[in-house]
């Protein structure tokens, strides 16, 4: 039976190829594809999952939602473009405002008790204000898998920041806090997969329309990597929030005593992993410490391979 599974997402680039794979792979069933703020605003977040939807139109199509009205101090568009989705625009057809993003993941949770993996592939916010309206929700979901943070790696909104954890460190700190032991895959994780100009602009299945869409948001990530870090290639950091699910044990997992710093003038959003022998507090994270990158290279092959 597929795993139920819903995603949380800034729709940038390389969450685009995320959202591709989960709803493409017949082993996960996607029950919402919940837009939130981050890489890009609210607002469009919220066109960008009805673009994907749309342009994507995968077997089973998932219900949609409205991004949550926050403004955060900082976006993506260096990286994945003004709109998230490189230099381009897309059409989407008219459709009238879905629910609140809270709300349909509350909504779906309880319709499918102790069965659904939440994957926040973006800030933690929208996850944190479901938790904090429905507080008997963090028992009810099966699984939590968060990308975000920085362990044995710099950050990338800062010296110890990563940039999900950094946007609302205090919704983040409220998820490793709230008895539900979330899977964390920092940047040390999802930095290791990373893809040549030449994989990506020469996808699987090039007449497909998966294919054909990833191929033309691809050239403006190449160049922002470049640009912002001198890399020829573009992470696929967010497919590693997907894999984790897909593809038991190709996250490699240590139970860890993690916090995230909310304060600090300069520490705002790091995420604090307590590795003394005797830490302050039992484990509450699944951290992850590494992956099985040639299997994830292959499951996202052949995904796209297999989509239409």
């Amino acid at each position: 039976m597929a795993k139920k599974v819903i995603l949380i997402a800034d729709p940038g680039i390389d969450t685009s190829f995320a959202v591709a794979l989960a709803l493409h792979d017949p082993e996960l069933d996607v029950l919402a594809l919940v837009p939130t703020a981050g890489n890009v605003s609210a607002e469009q977040a919220t066109i960008n999952c009805h673009v994907l939807i749309d342009l994507l139109d995968p077997p089973k199509w998932p219900k949609l939602a409205s991004a949550l009205p926050v403004q955060y101090e900082s976006n993506g568009a260096a990286l994945h473009g003004p709109q998230g989705l490189g230099d381009l625009s897309f059409e989407i057809c008219p459709r009238n405002p879905p629910p609140p993003a809270d709300k349909v993941l509350i909504d779906l949770v309880r319709e499918h008790p102790r069965e659904v993996t939440v994957i926040v592939l973006g800030p933690s916010t929208t996850l944190a204000a479901a938790f904090a309206r429905d507080p008997d929700l963090a028992r009810l979901v099966e699984r939590v898998v968060l990308v975000g943070g920085a362990y044995r790696e710099p950050g990338n909104v800062g010296p110890v920041a990563e940039f999900h954890v950094w946007l609302d460190p205090e919704a983040a700190k409220q998820i490793l806090h709230a008895d539900c032991h979330p899977t964390l895959i920092s940047l040390d994780v999802t930095r290791k997969l990373i893809l040549s100009p030449t994989e990506l602009l020469e996808l699987p299945n090039p007449n497909s329309r998966t294919c054909k869409f990833l191929r033309q948001v691809v050239p403006f990530a190449l160049r922002a990597s470049a640009s912002l870090y001198g890399i020829e290639g573009f992470h696929l950091k967010d497919v590693l929030g997907i894999a984790a699910v897909a593809l038991p044990g190709s996250v490699s997992t240590q139970p860890k005593c993690v916090d995230v710093e909310t304060k600090g003038e300069a520490t705002r959003g790091m995420t604090v992993v307590d590795d003394r022998r005797t830490p302050s507090g039992p484990p509450n994270v699944h951290l992850a410490t590494g992956a099985a990158i040639g299997e994830i290279r292959q499951y996202v092959e052949r995904i796209l391979t297999g989509a239409p």
